[in-house]
């Protein structure tokens, strides 16, 4: 991704634990803090030192342990942890897991868990507090974010249940 122009972008991927590799334009300062998941390139930059850098960068990553989470066929994968989630709990997990890092509405998590709708407005919490329990065991948290929504991070992003956002 290119720096500084996508740094929300990077910011975004630093807290899902994803490998990136900055493109830094030219005359540009690179970033002061880079974690063992990320690195830069100097652009211009030949397409083999990008490719190396890449390939480096991504066995890097294997050695730190692969944490991106995966939904697939309701499986949620998180490294070599694994959960098997109800159709409900898919379609709520696969939202949180498309924004991860990022607040989800009650109102959007409601539309995605309901499209008919649902007339118990605690339908959703009884819900959430079994699909807490459920991606605790695989590492992940989905915490409260007051009057906003709900927040999915890797376990130990957020002091507390519920992050004052």
């Amino acid at each position: 991704m290119r720096w500084p122009r996508e740094r929300a972008r990077r910011e975004r991927l630093r807290r899902q634990r994803r490998p990136v590799l900055l493109l830094v334009d030219a005359g540009t300062p690179p970033p002061y803090e880079v974690d063992e998941l990320e690195d830069w390139i100097r652009l211009p930059a030949d397409d083999v030192d990008v490719k190396a850098r890449s390939e480096h960068l991504m066995a890097r990553s294997q050695r730190h342990g692969d944490v991106t989470p995966s939904l697939e066929a309701g499986v949620l994968r998180v490294g070599t942890d694994w959960v098997s989630l109800s159709p409900l709990e898919a379609r709520l997990t696969a939202v949180l897991l498309e924004r991860m890092g990022a607040v989800v509405s009650r109102d959007t998590l409601a539309r995605i868990g309901w499209p008919t709708g649902t007339n118990a407005r605690n339908t959703l919490d009884v819900h959430l507090v079994r699909l807490r329990r459920r991606l605790a065991s695989v590492g992940l948290g989905v915490h409260t974010v007051r009057s906003r929504g709900y927040l999915l991070e890797l376990s130990g992003s957020c002091e507390q249940d519920v992050c004052d956002v």
